[in-house]
């Protein structure tokens, strides 16, 4: 193996110059630089990482937590979260929690037991009962909504005011019985009650009672439930004309269940999603939805995660950043 010693007597420096080189020190030379880089390529000399992290106390990882890995809204966070993390160097190790309270904890130990320089946790099953498990002292950054004004970095979506926004858009293009395909509301501060009071604000300022009986509500946030409860919808003849889905994944489950009962998209109901996923511009009809911005959702979220990794966390204020937000109009609510 070729060391850094080798690197330095085949270049003519010191095995410092070699370090600082290695670790981007802005104070060398450029012509220095360049033959020291010539010479780690001639040899193929190769970083010693794990040296290197014995000697700071990192690995050089961080890592990310989130409730399924084979949810596209999840797949794109953690390729955005790679993206963002590659910039400072950093690798990311992806966990699959499940949506468990249990799962969610074990990857908070992880982090405690220095498998991780930091961790980024979306989560679902810690609640705000759960506030004191997150007052640690190594770099955490919530995901979310479950912990809201826990002791920690948080990085918000605009749930109430988004949801608001994708009701008030089925109400401008004519719809006057909206359906909104909801989770289950525990009482507690979720994804699914504060989209639903968004909902429900967008129907007050349009002077339209609320109905208990349009709010469906899921299990899952899958294409599966989403097209059952279409179904079933139709089936029932409760009489809509508009649908606003908790998430994308579950919108373009309704779109094949609309579509599977003879109900035709947008000219006898539209159909909102929120996230904005990818595949949602690819569905037929296309599927309108909210742009919650992931790309600076995960910029932030993974700045935030090394600003605690390179300055400590002990006596940092806690930050809150909630994303804006784009009403993404496309075929299935096109008037």
């Amino acid at each position: 193996m070729v060391t850094m010693g080798d690197v330095a007597r085949a270049a003519g420096v010191s095995p410092m110059t070699v370090s600082h080189v290695v670790n981007d020190h802005p104070h060398v030379k450029e012509s220095t630089r360049a033959k020291v880089l010539e010479v780690m390529d001639r040899l193929d000399y190769r970083v010693n990482v794990a040296a290197r992290n014995l000697r700071t106390g990192r690995t050089g990882t961080i890592g990310l937590a989130v409730p399924e890995v084979d949810r596209p809204y999840f797949g794109q966070l953690a390729a955005r979260i790679i993206t963002a993390a590659a910039k400072y160097n950093l690798r990311v190790a992806i966990e699959q929690t499940g949506a468990s309270r249990e799962n969610e904890l074990d990857a908070l130990s992880l982090s405690r037991n220095r498998l991780y320089d930091g961790l980024i946790l979306s989560t679902v099953g810690l609640g705000p009962a759960d506030t004191d498990l997150l007052k640690v002292d190594y770099p955490v950054v919530i995901l979310g909504e479950r912990i809201f004004d826990g002791p920690v970095d948080h990085v918000a979506m605009p749930n109430v005011n988004g949801a608001c926004a994708a009701t008030s858009h089925l109400i401008e293009r004519g719809c006057r019985r909206i359906v909104m395909v909801d989770g289950q509301v525990s009482g507690e501060v979720d994804v699914s009650g504060l989209r639903l009071t968004g909902y429900r604000q967008a129907l007050e300022r349009s002077g339209i009672v609320f109905d208990p009986s349009l709010v469906v509500n899921i299990e899952k946030f899958t294409m599966q439930s989403g097209g059952e409860v279409a179904r079933a919808l139709v089936a029932s003849r409760k009489g809509f004309d508009g649908v606003f889905c908790v998430t994308d994944t579950v919108a373009i489950g309704v779109l094949r269940g609309l579509a599977d009962a003879g109900v035709r998209v947008p000219s006898r109901v539209k159909v909102i999603g929120f996230d904005n996923i990818d595949e949602g511009a690819f569905t037929v009809p296309s599927l309108s939805s909210i742009d919650p911005d992931h790309e600076r959702m995960a910029r932030t979220a993974v700045s935030l995660l090394v600003r605690r990794i390179e300055g400590g966390v002990a006596g940092k204020p806690r930050r809150e950043f909630v994303s804006k937000f784009s009403v993404v109009e496309r075929e299935s609510t096109h008037v």
